[in-house]
Order: structure tokens, then C-alpha cells, then sequence
């Protein structure tokens, strides 16, 4: 790698790593980059997911305080992050990247949309069971499942579907919801890592570069983060979302 290239991936590193302890979609950014820079799409992406794990965890720290009171919860969905990690990183490895070209910015667009309505869904949600459950039943866990799938795949946006997800069935405050978010995506990227550093091809100064870079982008931002009053920190979800979809669909 030129000089240039190491800079470009750090750098990209570090606003993946900012991006994802505030919102998701970190993956937006260095993936591309990756691919700009000659890589081939599967070793561009399993790289980035390796390297990418080093942000989750300074995230996670960052937003440690918020997590207090989460463990049932977070050990309960936690299983279903890790189940479909698992499951996504194999199909990663057995199918061809346009299996889900469609359905991951419906995934998004989604998740944006149940971002915007949470509020008032989640209060028919409590009204209607008269309380929520504080792991969110079946129906997250599923879900929580399944956003586990696209991570362990793709892993772009998953942050924006986690917090959508979380935000409906959970009656809790938003930065605590990012918080646990924060922690789930931290499950899925570290299980995808641990398959593909068995059995993808890896480039290993590409995912220490991201490493280092998310590691410091992450602490960066969740100082920034956990101060966003709530709608503020809504609206950036929403316009991440966005972003996500149109680089989804047409980058």
C-alpha cells in the first residue's frame, strides 16, 4: 500500500468508527473506499467487517453508562445476533452479492420509517399489551435475528434496522436504545469476524488499518452521540438511512 492508501483507509476508518457508535452505517464509507482503492468486493468486505470490530468495542465503552440495567436483555437478543451472524457470514461465503441487492434498501427504508413512527408506535404498542416486555418478545428477537442475517452479510444500514427494531418494541430512551444497539452490532461484526478470519480471504493490513482508525472514530463518536437530544439524534438517523438507501441502490 502507497502512503496515500493507508491514510484514505485510516482516515475512512475513523468516520466508519463515528458513524457506527451514533447511528449504523459505518460500513458506507470504508467499504467503498476499499473498493476504490482496487480491492475485490469479498475481500473488501470481509476485511472491513474484521477491522470494523475494533470500533464496535470502543463504541460499546463509550456508551457504557447507558447499558446499565440491559444485561437480560441484551443476553436474551444477543443469541439471536450471534444466531443470525453466523448464518449471514456462511451465505456471505456461498452466494452471490446480488441475492440481496433488493431487499436491503426495503430493509433500510424500513427501518428509517419505524424510526420517524416510534414514538407513537410504541405507545399503542404499551397501551394496547399494558406493558412492554423489557426484552421485547418474540417478534424483536425475530427481528433482531434477522438484522443479525444482513450484518453477517453485508453489515451497512444494520445500525439504522437495529435502532428501528429496538425503538418500536422496547419502552425505553432512545440512547439507551442506541446503546444496546451498539452492543448487538458489536455481536454480529465480532461473530462475522471470527468465520471469515477462519475461512475468507482476509487482507490483514487492510483490517488493522480499519482497526485502528474505527477504534479511534468509536470513542470519538459516542462522546459526541450520547449528548444528541433525541430528536436530533432521530433526524440523523433518518438522513443516514437515506444516504444508505441511495449508495445501496445506485453506488
Amino acid at each position: 500500500m502507497t502512503a496515500w492508501e493507508v491514510v484514505a483507509v485510516l482516515l475512512a476508518g475513523v468516520a466508519a468508527g463515528a458513524i457506527n457508535a451514533v447511528v449504523g452505517s459505518g460500513s458506507l464509507i470504508t467499504f467503498p473506499t476499499l473498493l476504490a482503492l482496487g480491492y475485490p468486493p469479498i475481500v473488501a468486505n470481509v476485511s472491513n467487517n474484521v477491522g470494523l470490530v475494533a470500533g464496535g468495542v470502543s463504541g460499546v465503552l463509550g456508551y457504557r453508562r447507558e447499558l446499565t440495567g440491559q444485561r437480560q436483555r441484551l443476553m436474551r437478543l444477543g443469541v439471536a445476533s450471534v444466531l443470525g451472524a453466523l448464518l449471514g457470514a456462511l451465505l456471505l461465503l456461498q452466494l452471490p452479492a446480488r441475492a440481496f441487492r433488493v431487499i436491503v434498501p426495503v430493509l433500510v427504508a424500513l427501518a428509517c420509517v419505524l424510526v420517524v413512527v416510534q414514538p407513537k408506535l410504541n405507545a399503542w404498542l404499551t397501551k394496547r399489551q399494558g406493558t412492554s416486555p423489557p426484552h421485547g418478545g418474540p417478534s424483536l428477537w425475530l427481528g433482531v435475528f434477522g438484522a443479525g442475517v444482513y450484518g453477517g452479510y453485508f453489515g451497512a444500514a444494520q445500525g439504522v434496522v437495529l435502532i428501528g427494531l429496538l425503538g418500536i418494541f422496547l419502552d425505553d430512551d432512545l440512547q439507551r436504545v442506541n446503546a444496546a444497539k451498539n452492543m448487538l452490532s458489536l455481536l454480529v461484526n465480532a461473530t462475522a469476524a471470527i468465520v471469515f478470519s477462519v475461512i475468507a480471504p482476509v487482507n490483514w493490513q487492510v483490517a488493522l488499518l480499519v482497526a485502528l482508525g474505527s477504534l479511534l472514530g468509536g470513542f470519538l463518536g459516542a462522546r459526541v452521540g450520547r449528548r444528541l437530544p433525541v430528536r436530533v439524534l432521530r433526524a440523523l438517523i433518518v438522513v443516514v438511512g437515506i444516504i444508505a438507501i441511495v449508495k445501496l441502490v445506485y453506488g
